[in-house]
């Protein structure tokens, strides 16, 4: 099943959520012609404390959900909360896993999931940040965060889910090596994996086939893929009047050019990348953009990254699409329109023969 993410929805309280499925969720449903819709859940972490106290909550949320014909089989535990106030940014990596607030929102959102997860699910898995951003970060809270996974580990217990920590440049991990290299050997793999946002990924310059190959090779898996697009940009001097429309305050836009040495240098957000890059190389911008439609030239996405992945995966992750920015996007237009279409393009494009979206 392939869901979308509802972080692109502001709602903080559980009225505010189930008005905003009533409005997009129902009619992308319906536009779609489908009996079920996936959605993947973000819950603030009041509304994740609220339903996880309050089991009569959590059963009138669930009806709300089979009522309007969507499924849950995943969670984005990424934000904590306030994730569409004016200015976002560094904020969006707060708290850090090796704060107590981390960790009881963690497991608050297992404790939902588990009886929100729809009645054919394997599995349900829960998106989480990777750690912290990048600084500060030391030793010392490399121990403090994976005592804090073995704690949710405990509380999931018996129970079907899967954390699934999501790499993101500038972070402690900010590629998928970097995720490899701390998990092996720090989290039980049998419950935390690994959470492939193709957007993240294509930003960092990695191939994408050399990456499933690695991820194959590690005893970490693809818990779930964030089918997700960045922007790529051939020529930054020409394309600069372009990217002036995806400048904005709302969220971090980091950037990385890939030099002819192989060398990818690094800009924390796109305003930066001016002064921070030599800007004579192709860039990738992590900004996610619409799946089915490219932007305007002298700008493109990498979707190319996004089908190699989806091609080459193995086993049944769960994919879900995460095009969060639409409320910043140039022109964006209907979201409604914009969100089926995008599941339209993902049936089309990344599930395999044979298989049910």
């Amino acid at each position: 099943m392939i869901s979308y993410c509802t972080n692109v929805h502001p709602a903080e309280d559980v009225d505010g959520i189930v008005t905003q499925l009533e409005r997009y969720a129902l009619p992308v449903r319906e536009r779609l012609g489908a009996d079920r819709l996936g959605v993947g859940l973000w819950l603030s972490a009041p509304v994740a404390r609220g339903l996880a106290e309050d089991a009569g909550a959590r059963k009138r949320f669930r009806a709300e959900l089979d009522a309007r014909g969507l499924s849950v089989y995943t969670l984005n535990a990424f934000p904590y909360g306030g994730f569409h106030d004016d200015v976002v940014k560094h904020a969006v990596y707060r708290p850090e896993w090796t704060n107590p607030d981390r960790v009881a929102y963690t497991i608050d959102c297992v404790n939902v999931l588990s009886e929100l997860l729809a009645e054919d699910a394997t599995y349900g898995s829960i998106s989480t940040l990777p750690l912290a951003w990048r600084e500060p970060w030391s030793e010392h809270d490399d121990r403090r965060a994976a005592e804090a996974f073995a704690k949710v580990v405990l509380a999931i217990g018996d129970r079907p889910i899967k954390l699934a920590v999501e790499p993101e440049p500038g972070c402690v991990l900010d590629t998928v090596a970097d995720a490899l290299g701390w998990l092996s050997g720090r989290v039980d793999p049998e419950y935390v994996g690994l959470c492939l946002d193709t957007c993240h990924l294509a930003v960092s310059f990695a191939d994408p086939a050399e990456t499933l190959a690695a991820i194959a090779k590690s005893d970490v898996d693809i818990v779930k893929v964030q089918a997700s697009a960045a922007l790529h940009v051939e020529d930054p001097a020409e394309a600069r009047e372009a990217l002036a429309a995806f400048t904005e305050p709302r969220y971090l836009h980091q950037v990385r050019e890939l030099g002819a040495d192989g060398v990818v240098r690094k800009a924390d957000d796109l305003p930066d990348a001016w002064t921070d890059l030599p800007g004579d190389r192709p860039w990738r911008v992590h900004f996610h953009m619409p799946l089915h439609q490219a932007p305007a030239a002298p700008l493109s996405t990498t979707t190319d990254v996004l089908r190699t992945v989806a091609a080459g995966l193995t086993g049944d992750p769960h994919i879900e699409v995460e095009t969060y920015t639409w409320s910043v996007l140039p022109d964006a237009g209907d979201l409604v329109g914009g969100i089926a279409a995008e599941l339209e393009w993902a049936q089309a494009n990344l599930v395999k023969e044979g298989a049910s979206a």
